[in-house]
């Protein structure tokens, strides 16, 4: 990726460096958002509940 932006920058795309700036930006927050996520959302085991035969 750091290629392609340097032969962009190189080239004057500005459009193709903007994108690929904002590729990664929204690469970091997904990443970022996926690692509070699991921060957040632990598993609680509950166990197995009991079967009740009825008699």
């Amino acid at each position: 990726m750091e290629e392609r932006k340097a032969r962009a920058a190189s080239e004057g795309w500005l459009g193709e460096i903007e994108g690929i700036d904002r590729t990664l930006q929204c690469l970091r927050d997904k990443r970022a958002d996926a690692l509070r996520l699991t921060r957040i959302t632990r598993q609680v085991d509950l166990g197995m509940p009991a079967i009740s035969t009825g008699r």
